[in-house]
């Protein structure tokens, strides 16, 4: 059974959008680059030619991983969504029980998640301790400084 990736309508648009990058610009150019540094002859001593061949080799790599992802993803439209529980697509108000400082994040699929825009991925330990809670509810986190515990102050679907 194929495992499916769960994402964001706009985090498979950002997905898509990195696969044509990667097909229609960098992969021409690199084959350009390295049809220029064979023209320069002996190849065993060519270092243009290795960095173009390792460059070509990561592009390609990523355009598989790239194209495995969106083969199996899961669009979920949080706009759909709705509840008071948390789950896959919330965005949620955390009060830390001991600074009372507010945190917002929104959970979403690894290949999107991104702290400095608020965006958590599912597999992380925050979010799985948070799935499905309620707000009002306390959940307790380890993270790498040790246990940390949280108020679920608010559950949103933006």
């Amino acid at each position: 059974m194929v495992e499916k990736v769960p994402m964001t309508k706009s985090g498979h648009a950002a997905l898509e959008d990195e696969l044509k990058q990667r097909q229609s610009v960098n992969r021409p150019r690199i084959i350009q680059q390295i049809a220029e540094a064979r023209s320069h002859g002996d190849l065993s001593e060519n270092a243009e030619y290795h960095a173009a061949k390792e460059e070509q080799s990561h592009n390609e790599g990523r355009i598989a991983e790239l194209e495995d992802k969106l083969a199996r993803a899961d669009i979920i439209d949080v706009s759909k969504l709705s509840g008071d529980v948390v789950k896959f697509g919330a965005t949620v108000t955390l009060i830390d029980e001991d600074t009372e400082k507010k945190a917002v994040w929104q959970i979403v699929g690894e290949s999107e998640a991104d702290a400095k825009k608020g965006r958590i991925s599912i597999t992380s330990p925050l979010a799985r301790a948070l799935i499905g809670k309620k707000e009002g509810v306390s959940v307790e986190v380890m993270a790498p400084g040790g246990a940390k515990a949280y108020e679920i102050s608010k559950v949103e679907w933006r």
